[in-house]
């Protein structure tokens, strides 16, 4: 059996596989709200006990968000590390492998189907360049790939999330000043992110409240997209505008940095919740919108995963490759 998880400051889904030729069925399935668990290695005890099954785990990979740090990630949204030694002394076995989560996702998008793919801009992709990955949920994951010797990619890591953020107009401007009244450091993921939301809205319409901005373990992000999608508040839909081009911006000035000709991929729990929007136009406007390189981001393709589970994936897909 393999053994894949996606480790998030969220919820974390593990999965067991069972080989069958080049293939993986997945076997058995469990989400865990990742608050709610005392440790990594409490987890994964209590997924085994579940699967009972007998079945022994001959790998695992574990996409996690977070730093890969020699056999340790400390998840940046999360207060229990994951240690890759402390997994393998519980599963049995020493083929044990953390990536950071982008490196998982990107490792999931190539074994996603047709149907879990969207494009946003068609571009033309060069092929073996360099290709770029963005992926807004609880935070905001950023990484790139760049082509290997042996024929395929190395992925780079990156904590880019943390970098700061850049506002472009006077209203973006005004954003960080309002965000500064209660936070001494405003990184990129304090505004692109599902925490984003409520402080956007707050600073669009201060007058203007919704009940579930108070219930404990509602998510104001949900609320606020959900409001947006269907026309129900205005300040909602001026909310997730001004977050989408946000967005959108961010992914253009990844795309610049590692120069994306290979293409850019907007993964992310958020993106498949709001792809109505998504494909309005308004994040490729933002995202092409950098001075006198339009042209070159314009020609980059950008498509949207929307399989949630491509970590999951790519991190047992992964594991399958230690053996």
């Amino acid at each position: 059996m393999i053994l894949g998880g996606d480790i998030g400051g969220t919820k974390s889904n593990l999965a067991a596989f069972e080989r069958d030729g080049k293939h993986l069925r997945k076997r058995h399935q469990q989400i865990y709200h990742s608050r709610e668990v005392d440790s990594f290695e409490h987890m994964l005890r209590r997924f085994l006990a579940e699967m009972d099954s007998g079945a022994r785990i001959e790998a695992a990979c574990f996409g996690v968000a977070g730093p890969v740090i020699g056999h340790t990630v400390h998840p940046t949204n999360l207060a229990w590390p994951v240690d890759a030694l402390a997994a393998g002394k519980i599963l049995g076995t020493d083929r044990v492998r953390l990536l950071n989560d982008m490196g998982a996702t990107f490792a999931g998008v190539d074994a996603l189907e047709p149907e879990d793919l969207v494009t946003l801009q068609q571009g033309a992709a060069e092929p073996g360049a360099t290709q770029a990955l963005i992926a807004a949920g609880t935070g905001l994951g950023e990484s790139f790939r760049v082509p290997a010797a042996n024929g395929g990619y190395t992925v780079i890591p990156s904590e880019g999330g943390h970098a700061d953020f850049a506002p472009r107009t006077e209203q973006e401007i005004g954003l960080l000043r309002f965000l500064k009244q209660s936070r001494t450091w405003v990184d990129v993921e304090s505004v692109v992110s599902g925490r984003g939301f409520l402080p956007i809205h707050q600073f669009l319409g201060p007058s203007v409240d919704h009940p579930d901005f108070h219930n404990e373990g509602e998510d104001p992000a949900a609320e606020i997209t959900h409001r947006a999608l269907h026309g129900a508040c205005s300040i909602c839909v001026e909310t997730l505008d001004l977050w989408l081009t946000l967005y959108g911006a961010e992914a253009g000035n990844l795309a610049l940095r590692t120069l994306a000709r290979g293409g850019v991929f907007i993964a992310g729990g958020i993106a498949g919740k709001i792809l109505p929007k998504l494909t309005s136009g308004r994040f490729v406007e933002a995202f092409s919108q950098k001075a006198a390189l339009t042209d070159v981001l314009a020609a980059m393709p950008i498509t949207v995963v929307l399989n949630p589970e491509a970590p999951l994936i790519g991190a047992a897909a992964t594991a399958a490759a230690l053996l």
